[in-house]
């Protein structure tokens, strides 16, 4: 009991909408947010999903990346979800981690380009305060008066639940009583874009937007870049019961792994994700049997799904767990994945409902004996869940979440 750390406040900014609720809603609907963005206009691939515009150029919002304004929203939502006000705690006591995969492209994209066309004149004093990959978590910070320890992690898109981790690990090493923590990321960019197209990693349905992003359904093509920000509250369970603050899960265990197989293709079997669920389930005190729901990675890339379709199967074959990616709906969010992802499997342990994969309408060879809930949401119970997150480089988290 004592070593418990207990999920107290939420908080999400994605294109399903400003707030949980909204972004729940869309996941629960199984309804997709891709959409042709103008901005991406003469990129190889112009779909996106979209955060919606929310407090544009209000008051001091100029000096922050894209990136960081979803996460101050994100936190403060968070912090209010958890009955938190910074004025009560001991800011010593109180630590940010945030995760990200680029820092603020928007910023560093904005300001290269004025550079180039109009000169050093045009360039804006804000532009590395906004755009170094710590900035998230400083700005964060600083927004609340935190004076224990802040940090960032990077690991690709896997870096939102690598800072959950690390929130964790911060959490029962003593060094904070509370953690804020989570990701965020903004990469719905030219540069982005016309990146990830020509590695060949986005859908080019361009014709049918919604349609596009399809985790593990048989016509998948690519993922559709996504933005937004997850953040959770995490406490110690003592902390919080000495508060009496209601939990809303517990973050029961957690594995990290490298595949150490090649910078962006996941290892052919599943080596590191494999090894990273049994990790999570040795911590969490469970077996695979135990196991309810698996929010998956679910990219809607014909590589990643396969891999993560193998290993769920070899690794539960007597229960099948339902499965769900929320990629159908928000699309890929990058650094920002794991915490949202993280953020709705909670959700939907305090619901008791298990979210369909949008898009999902025929399976393939490697998805026979797994429970991919498709058309519409399911009420399901669920003790035990994971998330998994996996990222370029080879990184492998696994979160294990059970109700409180």
């Amino acid at each position: 009991m004592n070593d418990e750390i207990a999920v107290t406040g939420i908080g999400l900014v994605t294109a399903g909408g400003i707030g949980t609720a909204a972004t729940w809603e869309a996941v629960r609907a199984g309804r997709p947010t891709a959409r042709t963005d103008p901005a991406l206009t003469g990129a190889p691939v112009n779909l996106a999903c979209r955060v919606p515009p929310s407090e544009p150029g209000r008051g001091r919002l100029w000096r922050f990346d894209r990136s960081t304004r979803f996460l101050l929203t994100a936190a403060r939502e968070a912090l209010a979800s958890a009955r938190l006000d910074p004025a009560d705690w001991d800011p010593a006591r109180v630590a940010v981690v945030v995760g990200t995969a680029a820092g603020g492209i928007d910023t560093l994209e904005t300001q290269h380009h004025k550079l180039l066309t109009t000169g050093p004149g045009a360039l804006s004093p804000m532009t590395l305060p906004a755009f170094l990959p710590n900035m998230a978590a400083g700005h964060l910070a600083l927004e609340l008066g935190v004076t224990g320890p802040s940090l960032q992690t990077s690991t690709a898109c896997a870096s939102g639940a690598t800072a959950l981790i690390t929130a964790c690990l911060l959490l029962r090493a003593g060094a904070c009583d509370i953690a804020v923590t989570g990701g965020t990321d903004a990469m719905v960019t030219p540069l982005c874009a016309t990146a990830f197209a020509k590695m060949g990693a986005l859908s080019r349905r361009g014709h049918d937007p919604g349609r596009a992003s399809r985790p593990f359904d048989k016509d998948r093509d690519g993922f559709v870049l996504g933005e937004g920000s997850g953040m959770l509250v995490l406490e110690r369970r003592r902390h919080a019961d000495a508060r009496a603050a209601r939990p809303l899960a517990l973050l029961a265990g957690h594995g990290s792994t490298s595949d150490a197989h090649h910078p962006t293709a996941p290892h052919p079997e599943g080596a590191g994700l494999r090894a990273a669920t049994r990790t999570a389930l040795a911590m969490a005190g469970a077996a695979a049997g135990d196991v309810d729901h698996i929010n998956a990675h679910g990219t809607s890339t014909p590589l990643n799904d396969t891999v993560e379709a193998t290993v769920i199967r070899d690794l539960y074959p007597h229960r099948h767990p339902t499965v769900t990616s929320a990629k159908g709906v928000l699309g890929h969010t990058m650094g920002a994945a794991g915490a949202i992802e993280a953020a709705l499997t909670v959700t939907g342990i305090t619901h008791g409902t298990a979210p369909p994969t949008a898009n999902f309408t025929t399976p393939d060879d490697t998805t026979s004996g797994i429970d991919i809930v498709s058309g519409t949401s399911r009420r399901h119970p669920v003790h035990l869940a994971l998330s998994h997150s996996l990222g370029f480089g080879g990184h492998n988290t696994v979160l294990a979440f059970t109700a409180a």
